[in-house]
């Protein structure tokens, strides 16, 4: 007997979603078309992914199902993989939950009294808003965006630099007062189970779940492990006894975070994560159809970002950081947070608003992400052009974390001490003993390193400042460039042209096209997928010679 599709099930399911492949296959194309389109003006595909929904959503197309149920999980895995790398040390300084706490307060009130001063001008329906209803929304736009500020960190490769961690501090921080408001606003209150959920999961459960990552080897039954401990032992066990379901896998990533597969299991969720994050910015994008009074009061909002920023800014400062740091913690926050949509649609639900206010805030959150973009990839431009306005607000005494890096007497400076970079650092120090110094961004990184006997400090080479000091210090013979991030290599390459530094400058690459690049800086580089069977071949000749000669 042979196989015939017509006989099978799977043709009855294709002819039952036959409306549904279309419309899925048109929205990817306009998120195809719409992200390639907006990154040749040098912004990130995200907000193409955002003006593809609305464009979408006007062009009257009927919206395809599953979308919300994409998007949810998307922001669920990016919960998930920010606990992956999440030290509860960071949130319990100062720096981050005073600056979340301050700046909630103020936010809300500024907000609060725009919104009322909104009402008493401007006699239209849309401001026909009770006073819950106005701190309500106030509350809401005070917040950033976890998912905007974790993306644009990692394209940038700062989720582990100081600054980048005080920001997603902030947001975590926000998150919890968003569970907290949710759950008063909803009437719904932890179960007296809630508690057992932190009392399990430290000692009792975490052994379980390590046992189960030991055995789930390097395959898709890791990919298979993640999306289980995210989605059903997080998010859904949380949601059981009460609590945030996005909470739950934000927590369960914490608690896998010291775990040695971490980071593996961080890197095999990435392409999963990316993809199903796409969904939520098209979803955001298809909220409603605007009309002229909805457009002009979300741009009103977005004019008045300027006002949230420095705020952030402000209060960051009097916790003894750089103005530097608090510049591009206070640009990563430059925005309005998904969780605006969901306040503004639980206020639709229990009738302190109208629809009209759910558009708005779809509007005014996707419009501030296509507007915080230039200025957070441009961060360090607006830091040099206006330095000296930032460096009034800058305290004497910084904090301790936060100091301009000092290389010292050191010859020899790799930037970026992951494999490669240790691996650089090792040989050369054996041709400059002791003159070698490795600079790292990921403090705790530098910590081990440090306790393995290397010289490792915690700098930055993406700051200008570092590069003022270099240029004041001792003379350097090489410096080897190790980051990850191709940006990060760039900028520091420039810098190093710059500042006119007489030494060898190398840097580690992994295209062809990042190559040519580095050679335009005239500099050097070794491609690493290119010359890694280079260095195999050697090894194996080698072992080859060695074993004739025995």
């Amino acid at each position: 007997m042979t196989w015939s599709l017509k006989d099978k099930p799977l043709q009855k399911i294709c002819q039952r979603h036959d409306g549904e492949v279309p419309m899925l296959v048109t929205l990817v194309g306009f998120a195809f078309f719409f992200g390639i389109l907006i990154s040749r003006f040098g912004l990130p595909p995200m907000v193409g992914f955002l003006l593809a929904g609305f464009a979408y959503n006007l062009a009257g197309l009927e919206h395809p199902g599953g979308l919300q149920l994409v998007a949810d999980l998307g922001v669920t895995l990016l919960l998930f993989t920010i606990g992956l790398k999440l030290n509860l040390k960071d949130l319990a300084t100062a720096e981050v939950w005073g600056t979340s706490l301050a700046h909630v307060a103020a936010s809300t009130v500024f907000f609060a009294g725009v919104i009322w001063l909104g009402q008493e001008l401007i006699p239209i329906p849309l401001f026909d808003l009770s006073p819950l209803a106005i701190i309500a929304l106030a509350f809401a736009l005070s917040f950033s965006s976890t998912v905007y500020a974790v993306k644009v960190l990692q394209d940038k490769g700062d989720m582990s630099a100081f600054y980048g961690k005080v920001a997603i501090g902030i947001l975590v921080m926000q998150d919890v007062f968003a569970v907290v408001f949710l759950a008063i606003s909803e009437g719904k209150y932890p179960t007296v189970w809630a508690l057992l959920v932190f009392l399990l999961l430290v000692p009792v459960v975490r052994k379980l779940i390590y046992k189960l990552l030991d055995s789930a080897g390097h395959g898709e039954l890791l990919v298979l492990s993640g999306l289980f401990f995210a989605l059903a032992a997080g998010y859904e066990f949380f949601y059981a006894v009460g609590l945030k379901g996005d909470l739950g896998a934000l927590v369960l990533g914490v608690v896998i975070a010291n775990h040695p597969k971490a980071a593996e299991l961080s890197k095999s969720l990435f392409s999963l994560k990316e993809l199903m994050l796409v969904g939520f910015f098209l979803s955001v994008g298809m909220q409603g159809l605007p009309t002229w009074p909805i457009v002009l009061t979300a741009i009103a909002l977005v004019l008045l970002l300027p006002v949230k920023t420095f705020l952030y800014y402000a209060i960051v400062t009097r916790f003894g950081l750089r103005a530097r740091t608090s510049l591009f913690t206070s640009l990563s926050l430059a925005n309005f947070s998904e969780f605006s949509l969901i306040v503004a649609a639980l206020g639709v639900t229990q009738g302190w608003l109208s629809v009209d206010w759910l558009i708005v805030v779809a509007i005014a959150v996707s419009i501030s992400f296509a507007f915080a973009s230039p200025f957070s990839l441009g961060s360090e431009s607006t830091y040099q052009r206006f330095k000296r306005f930032w460096d009034e607000f800058q305290l004497s005494k910084l904090h301790p974390k936060d100091q301009v890096l000092d290389t010292g007497n050191a010859k020899v400076l790799v930037l970026g001490m992951g494999r490669v970079g240790t691996g650089a650092y090792d040989e050369l120090d054996a041709v400059w003993p002791n003159a070698v110094l490795g600079i790292e961004h990921d403090a705790a990184k530098a910590d081990a390193l440090r306790a393995s006997g290397r010289q490792v400090k915690v700098g930055d080479a993406t700051d200008t400042d570092f590069w003022n000091m270099i240029r004041a210090s001792q003379p350097k013979d090489l410096i080897v460039l190790a980051m990850p991030s191709h940006y990060s290599n760039v900028y520091a390459a420039h810098q190093i042209r710059n500042a006119g530094l007489a030494c060898k400058v190398v840097a580690i690459a992994k295209f062809a096209q990042e190559v040519e690049e580095l050679a335009n800086l005239d500099v050097p580089s070794f491609n690493m997928y290119s010359e890694a069977g280079s260095g195999l071949a050697k090894h194996a000749l080698a072992a080859l010679n060695a074993s004739f000669n025995q």
